[in-house]
């Protein structure tokens, strides 16, 4: 029965034999399969053959100490394989005495950790690089919350230095409208933050759980998730950020983009309210600031989202195209929410006019919208209603942008 004891050791553990001096005396298969030499190339050398060169020498030491004072030593050890690759064991060292009490030899009995030790190094490099993202966003929002600070500061500088050069009603109703705006999008970045925390949340429970279960595939997976998430959170301040910035100078643009950059901002609020775009362009391009046509775009998708959902509309769509027509870039915007009552319509562009609930509206957005086409592109926006629908109407000379 001793024998069986003997062989079921040995055919489940890692076991190696030493005499007083650390020279081998035996090894089982095990020992050999895991260190790649064969026991020819073990017996009668030092154990220190399989020695790995990182470990102190202090830990050995101690090893000694202990053994050689008759009592039993257990630690996690990192080794050296013949081929150069590393494995670790948790090993139990024991002396075995003879009838005198004297030590005869040492006997080693281990079983592999190494891919437990390999798992935990992972997880504990994966979990410093999400602590130095975090650190990372926490420095990104912490400076872009002191750049839209600065930048609510500039706007209101902005507004009273127009107020003070003109008295005229026009440009102080135009910053108004911005101020309400801004609210509107910071509001807007609680909003699309919202789910995306949840997120994140939820999928850092499952990488403890998958670390947990040492599940390499699945942790990789989740981590690959966690950073994607953060990266499109602080995408999320970048982008409300430069909608907003104060930069007056103008440039050549694509229309297209700018109406990309609008949709993008009001992404999150039209896949809530199950509406949707379709767009057909041409490329055009315009002199001017980008900013202020997104503006506008931002203004026409919103004033169609408040109408859908005002009239209860169930199949909502919203129509935008990019033409060039004689000489002139048009862009009409048009949906099907239920179109604009004859008397209403001469008066959409009317300074403080809305048929919203003054809770929903300032009656500033069209009329901001028309004055930017106007006097910021030299061309027009007019409105069209029929069938239930309204169709928005953006004409802009091409060569006066041009000349701009």
């Amino acid at each position: 029965m001793l024998k069986q004891y003997q062989e079921a050791i040995e055919k489940s553990n890692i076991v190696s034999k030493t005499d007083m001096n650390g020279i081998i005396t035996f090894v089982n298969d095990e020992f050999c399969k895991i260190s790649g030499y064969t026991k020819e190339e073990l017996l009668g050398k030092n154990h220190n053959i399989v020695r790995h060169p990182d470990v102190p020498s202090a830990k050995f030491k101690l090893l000694w100490k202990t053994i050689k004072s008759k009592q039993i030593y257990k630690t996690t050890v990192k080794n050296r394989a013949k081929d150069g690759s590393t494995f670790y064991v948790n090993t139990t060292v024991i002396p075995i005495l003879d009838e005198k009490g004297d030590i005869e030899e040492f006997i080693a009995i281990r079983y592999d950790v190494t891919q437990e030790i390999f798992y935990k190094h992972s997880l504990e490099k994966k979990e410093k690089e999400l602590e130095e993202l975090n650190r990372e966003l926490e420095k990104r929002v912490e400076a872009k919350t002191k750049e839209l600070k600065e930048l609510n500061e500039t706007l209101e500088m902005r507004v009273k230095e127009e107020i003070k050069k003109n008295e005229e009603k026009q440009k102080v109703m135009f910053w108004q409208s911005r101020f309400a705006s801004l609210g509107e999008m910071l509001a807007n970045i609680a909003h699309q933050w919202r789910q995306p925390l949840t997120e994140l949340n939820l999928t850092l429970f499952s990488l403890k759980k998958a670390a947990l279960n040492h599940q390499e595939d699945e942790i990789d997976l989740l981590y690959s998730e966690s950073k994607e998430l953060i990266k499109n959170m602080s995408n999320t301040i970048e982008n409300f950020s430069n909608f907003f910035k104060p930069d007056k100078e103008k440039q050549h643009f694509m229309l297209h983009e700018s109406i990309e950059e609008a949709l993008h901002i009001l992404k999150r609020v039209l896949k809530r309210d199950m509406i949707q775009v379709k767009t057909r362009y041409e490329d055009v391009s315009l002199l001017g600031i980008t900013n202020e046509f997104t503006q506008v775009i931002v203004n026409l998708l919103k004033n169609s989202r408040d109408a859908f959902v005002e009239n209860g509309v169930l199949i909502r769509e919203i129509q935008i195209c990019v033409s060039k027509e004689s000489g002139f870039a048009k862009v009409t915007v048009e949906d099907n929410a239920g179109g604009i009552k004859e008397k209403e319509r001469y008066r959409i562009f009317e300074p403080y006019f809305t048929t919203k609930h003054t809770s929903q509206g300032t009656g500033l957005g069209l009329f901001m919208s028309k004055m930017i086409c106007e006097k910021g592109f030299n061309g027009s926006l007019d409105v069209t209603s029929k069938k239930g629908t309204t169709k928005f109407i953006i004409t802009i000379p091409l060569e006066t942008a041009d000349e701009k």
